[in-house]
């Protein structure tokens, strides 16, 4: 498929998705037409480029995602040990998630007050 029909199924810019093949994130190849510079993209990659953008909402930078998708697609388990990379994210992630359950307190304690305050 073509960009246009990427963007539209994975709900990205054009520029977004050039800017992700560009660091290497996801493929495509030159399509088949001699006229034009078009490029074609496998169908799988709206289901990458969801997992890289929920990576992305979970913490990982793009240098990140890089390196732990290419060591998956060509890891020879001897040099990415991907359980402790995994782990560390995961203990990140956890992390963030107390510190904004911890805000989302503060944000209802003080709606709540303000509320009791327009009350009396």
């Amino acid at each position: 498929m073509r960009i246009g029909e990427v963007a539209a199924r994975s709900g990205l810019s054009r520029d977004t998705i050039r800017f992700y093949e560009r660091n290497g994130l996801i493929n495509s190849t030159k399509g088949n037409e001699r006229t034009n510079s078009y490029r074609t993209y496998d169908a799988e990659v709206v289901a990458r480029l969801e997992m890289v953008r929920e990576a992305q909402n979970a913490g990982f930078t793009i240098a990140e995602l890089k390196m732990f998708l290419r060591q998956l697609e060509y890891a020879d388990g001897n040099t990415f040990d991907a359980d402790a990379f995994l782990q560390n994210k995961i203990a990140e992630v956890e992390h963030k998630i107390e510190r904004a359950q911890l805000f989302l307190g503060t944000l209802r304690a003080t709606q709540q007050a303000l509320a009791n305050k327009v009350k009396k």
